[in-house]
């Protein structure tokens, strides 16, 4: 019995090193970006399904996107946040908040939706003031107020975006923080991002804070100090995922997969990069995806949040009595956010997708994220084979 009991232990903590608390997903079809079918969400679900179980999308109307997202949903544990779309033409909102009312009289939002996210970015692009949107959210709870819905409603900024009166008008703080969009280094990048969480925080008062997107890329161009890479990408996810874990701030990961479809020359060739699994469904990096046992956070920008570093690093450091080695650096961090330019020309397009994104030509480097995650894979295994038999010697005698 206790060897049963102890398996099970150690499945689940594997299993939970696999863990996003939500995932931004585009229904959209990964290659070619055609409209999501039912049977298409649902594929993509049951691949998720090993990571979350809750994604958020961007609009219910755009691309038909949230018929069938909540009809894959049906009979199952699935949880969706769902986005309306804003830009300056306010038509693309009303169409968006139509199909939610309408929505919501065929599907049980009370079990799948865990809150309406009214726009995206439009105030970091220009597109709409802070009170336009804070209406716009106080517009959307009425209407589900008057359909007996008391479902949590918000939008989703880029940190400095928010004032007081969208604060004041949404459930909770919804806060995009992308320390690569900043040009931050790696070594600063979680201590970056909860530096605006912290902030947010101050200014949010009583209201909950969460992390409405947040990833790093595999590949593609320098930005600043920021470099893509599998490495680095791996090491941003564990450690904002572990200190998210250990201070209990919620976040949706951005993104689930990488989406060939998307363009690469609104801001950078990083778009189609930022996926946690390939164009072809198949995971970037080996399980675990993250070890949080040995996380320590850094306290402020400059520190290394993590005596985890590089898989390379990590085996020497093993082999040579575990050296620990935190990174300093007196790099300049007060650059401002510069870098979702791709925002402004999908809306501008009338495109409904989330800003960033990743694509298949991001697992070329396939064997260096498998190398990435291959240490904390066999210490973990090790750890699972040790226990496995030290409890089966205690059960015989």
């Amino acid at each position: 019995m206790k060897l049963a009991l102890t398996l099970t232990a150690l499945v689940s903590a594997v299993s939970a090193a696999n863990e996003f608390r939500a995932m931004a997903y585009n229904p959209k079809q990964l290659k070619t970006g055609d409209c999501p079918t039912v049977d298409s969400v649902s594929g993509d679900l049951e691949v998720l399904s090993k990571y979350t179980n809750e994604v958020r999308i961007y609009s219910v109307q755009d691309c038909n996107q949230g018929e069938p997202v909540l009809r894959a949903m049906e009979n199952t544990d699935w949880k969706v946040q769902l986005g309306l779309w804003i830009n300056k033409d306010d038509s693309v909102y009303e169409a968006d908040k139509k199909e939610l009312l309408r929505l919501a009289g065929v599907f049980d939002f009370k079990k799948h939706v865990t809150s309406v996210i009214v726009g995206n970015e439009a105030i970091y692009r220009e597109e709409q003031t802070s009170a336009q949107v804070a209406a716009k959210v106080r517009d959307v709870k009425q209407a589900l107020t008057k359909l007996g819905l008391s479902i949590p409603v918000t939008t989703s900024e880029t940190w400095p975006s928010y004032d007081k009166q969208l604060i004041d008008a949404v459930d909770y703080v919804n806060m995009h923080a992308f320390p690569f969009w900043e040009g931050i280094h790696i070594d600063d990048a979680q201590s970056k991002a909860f530096e605006h969480i912290y902030d947010l925080q101050k200014l949010a008062g009583s209201k909950k804070v969460v992390v409405g997107e947040t990833g790093w890329p595999d590949s593609g161009a320098n930005y600043d100090a920021a470099e893509p890479s599998l490495k680095n990408e791996q090491r941003y996810l564990q450690e904002f995922i572990c200190r998210a874990q250990l201070e209990k701030v919620d976040y949706v990961w951005f993104s689930a997969f990488d989406e060939a479809w998307k363009p690469v020359n609104n801001a950078s060739d990083v778009e189609t990069h930022w996926g946690v699994l390939k164009g072809d469904k198949t995971p970037k990096f080996k399980s675990p995806m993250y070890d949080c046992s040995k996380f320590v956070p850094s306290s402020k920008p400059g520190e290394s949040g993590s005596d985890d570093k590089s898989s390379e690093d990590k085996e020497s450091d093993e082999e040579n009595s575990d050296k620990s080695s935190d990174k300093s650096s007196d790099k300049d961090n007060s650059s401002e956010i510069d870098g979702l330019d791709e925002d402004k020309s999908d809306s501008e397009s009338g495109s409904n997708d989330e800003d960033k994104s990743d694509d298949e030509s991001g697992s070329n480097d396939e064997d260096d994220s498998s190398s990435g995650a291959l240490s904390h894979t066999s210490i973990s295994m090790v750890s699972v084979a040790a226990s496995v038999v030290a409890l089966t010697a205690a059960a015989l005698f």
